[in-house]
């Protein structure tokens, strides 16, 4: 049998936690990596959601990694295109490229507890054996569509937001648009005026803010080149602000009512048929479901062509969709914008632990990780973007870096032990820092604001939302806490030896400098950042669906 390709740690997924991902390990001096994509080029979900007004509802100064700033974004908030660019010079400009391997799609991924290592079987028979898996498949890949009675013979056409079908040309059809969440909120402004009639199948209004969006001048572009301190300073600006907000969604939701003025005034300026602004106002308290960002949904909504439909769909009757109130239209195509499997995130059905179980088994009565990242019974295996790190205000690029601080931390530690070694999260501290989170979330506006969102699973636990700020996951995820994790160490015919951690190994010598490579203009420029809000020492979305 030929020898299998074999490598020291294997990244899966090309969005920005795993690029992320690839850079961090470049600069730790590890280049013995792979980096698997089940697609044909890079991007992850900015290169799957390309719908028609796609956009990010975080700032692109705050949206971009901290070790690779963009002074040329165009806009306030930025586009598909241009993130997706973005991610495309992040790999060229640190040299990714030969560590790819597009249109490998994981399959299986087995932990082999003699040898310990991971076993990696790709789409098309390949196989590969890792030491580590760093997963970054990220929570928002795999499209979630309603299982809808009469869908399967419906004549029209019918597509996800998250796999538009950019062939079809939806000039004078009559279109029925499934959900209002943030991809939805920014594909019926773009499209309403092409369709000779829109029907938008809402189950929950959302909150929709206005979007306070512009042009990036040129001369503020320049100044971000010449001065890269102010690129800083304006991502820290950014930061600060949105960390002084944590604690009205995390501690005092009773403090979100001024902002909920703000959300009703931005309707009552658009809609004007009262019957219309009842259906539109939500009755659960603003953040409870991620508050929406555009200046142009209410005013489509108005248009005569829209039909706003106060229920879910239903039934399809041939080219007829029924709602649940019972409410019919006749439609040519059908857009789903309904989200994706975050809280049984399928690849996890796809890795298979010590004991020879999936992680969805070990998931079963829901997703928890040991901060965010190691899972018990998965030796040397990680999630960037896992259980209970995602955000309700800020940037998800925050919680990635954080999180690549642990694996490095998590890398070294493995280097220092030496040998055949892996690391295995305890249960017992698995299970005290989700009690934790758990305990902590009780009060949050996620958990009382009296909706039912994305981040609940089919029990009612959230285990997708960060409990606290950004400026904390930093702190907590800094380094390994070794006492939280066996080393497992090969046996001496075969099997393995465990024992329990019982405190951090001294770091392991090497490189600290941490250099800062401008993306955008494609020029190195000089030493970054490592403070605890990953956003510098200055002065300071796609979609509900579209990765934050």
């Amino acid at each position: 049998m030929a020898q299998q390709e074999h490598v020291r740690v294997a990244v899966i997924g090309t969005g920005f936690g795993g690029l992320g991902a690839a850079v961090r390990l470049r600069r730790e001096g590890i280049t013995d990596f792979v980096v698997l994509e089940r697609a044909d080029s890079v991007g992850g979900t900015w290169r799957d959601n390309s719908y028609p007004g796609c956009a990010c509802d975080v700032p692109s100064h705050l949206y971009s990694f901290s070790f690779a700033p963009n002074p040329d974004w165009p806009r306030t908030f930025s586009g598909q295109k241009h993130i997706r660019a973005y991610l495309e010079r992040v790999a060229d400009t640190f040299g990714l490229r030969p560590h790819i391997k597009l249109n490998h799609e994981v399959k299986l991924m087995t932990w082999d507890k003699a040898n310990l290592y991971w076993v990696i079987e790709s789409a098309g028979g390949a196989v590969l054996h890792a030491d580590v898996v760093v997963s970054a498949t990220g929570p928002l890949s795999d499209p979630k569509t309603p299982d809808i009675t009469g869908l399967d013979s419906f004549p029209g056409k019918v597509f996800h937001s998250a796999r538009w079908d950019h062939d079809y040309d939806l000039a004078g059809k009559r279109v029925a648009m499934v959900g209002t969440g943030a991809s939805a909120i920014q594909i019926v402004p773009a499209i309403q005026p092409r369709t000779a009639k829109l029907t938008l199948f809402q189950r929950t209004p959302p909150w929709v803010m206005p979007r306070v969006d512009r042009t990036i001048s040129k001369a503020e572009r320049a100044l971000h080149r010449a001065v890269p301190a102010t690129g800083t300073a304006r991502r820290g600006l950014l930061w600060g602000i949105r960390e002084l907000q944590v604690s009205a969604f995390t501690k005092h939701p009773d403090q979100l009512g001024l902002v909920e003025k703000i959300a009703k005034s931005n309707m009552a300026r658009a809609i004007k048929d009262p019957a219309l602004r009842a259906k539109l106002t939500p009755d659960y308290r603003i953040g409870c479901k991620r508050i929406l960002l555009s200046s142009t949904y209410y005013p489509a909504l108005a248009q005569p062509n829209v039909d706003v439909v106060a229920s879910g769909l239903s039934e399809i009757r041939g080219s007829t969709v029924v709602a649940a109130d019972g409410s019919e239209a006749e439609v040519d195509a059908i857009i789903f914008g309904t989200g994706f499997h975050v809280t049984d995130m399928p690849i996890a059905e796809r890795v298979v632990g010590e004991e020879g179980i999936t992680l969805a088994e070990s998931w079963k009565d829901g997703m928890n990780s040991l901060r965010g990242a190691t899972a018990a019974g998965f030796p040397n295996w990680m999630t960037i973007i896992g259980p209970n790190t995602g955000l309700g205000n800020s940037s998800m690029i925050l919680m990635i870096e954080s999180q690549l601080n642990y694996m490095a931390d998590y890398l070294r530690q493995l280097n220092v032990l030496g040998g055949r070694a892996a690391l295995d999260a305890r249960s017992a501290a698995v299970t005290a820092w989700n009690d934790r989170v758990q305990q902590r979330m009780k009060r949050t506006v996620w958990n009382t604001g009296g909706c039912t969102s994305w981040y609940l699973d089919e029990a009612g636990r959230n285990t997708t939302v960060w409990p606290g700020t950004t400026g904390e996951f930093r702190r907590q995820t800094r380094s390994v806490d070794l006492a939280e994790y066996d080393v497992v160490r090969a046996g001496a015919v075969g099997g393995t030896g465990r024992a329990a951690g019982s405190g951090r190994v001294p770091e392991q010598p090497g490189r600290t400098d941490r250099e800062t490579v401008t993306v955008g203009s494609g020029t190195a420029s000089g030493a970054g950042s490592d403070t605890a809000s990953g956003a510098g020492s200055g002065a300071g979305a796609v979609a509900e669906e579209a990765a934050r």
